[in-house]
């Protein structure tokens, strides 16, 4: 099985079930965002993971096996159409060079991981509207000279 049907077949489940990711992931142990993430097929699952992510689920081997195996980190479009997600687009194209020269400011000549990462999203009230809060947490990876 593909990562594209492995994708289909746990939103259909998801559906059928009546669960949120937030649920899920608790199901198997995992952060909301990370468990998303795995299943959209852009994160490999531990076994042990992707077997309670199957039985959370009412899914197939096929499907746990799917979640196993290492993606391909690639995107369609070169700029996305969906709104939220051509958004972060927008902050990343307007605020980029931005963060890149702080980054550099703070740490000096480097990058940082999306491998020993961790993401967090949260909710926040406001009387304004309310407000989405993205929390990007990767380590510092500095440029080596040799």
């Amino acid at each position: 099985m593909d990562k594209t049907t492995m994708t289909k077949e746990i939103l259909i489940a998801k559906e059928d079930k009546g669960l949120s990711w937030e649920a899920i992931a608790q199901a198997i142990g995992m952060s909301p965002e990370w468990t998303t993430s795995a299943c959209l097929g852009m994160n490999s699952m531990p076994a042990d993971k992707a077997a309670a992510l199957c039985k959370c689920l009412d899914l197939s081997g096929d499907v746990a096996a799917a979640l196993e195996k290492f993606p391909l980190k690639t995107w369609e479009q070169a700029v996305p159409t969906d709104p939220l997600v051509y958004r972060i687009y927008e902050i990343v194209g307007v605020y980029g060079t931005t963060i890149k020269e702080l980054i550099h400011e703070k740490f000096g000549d480097g990058i940082m991981s999306a491998i020993d990462f961790t993401m967090d999203i949260q909710k926040k009230e406001d009387p304004k509207g309310d407000r989405v809060v993205i929390t990007l947490d990767g380590k510092f990876l500095p440029y080596k000279s040799w």
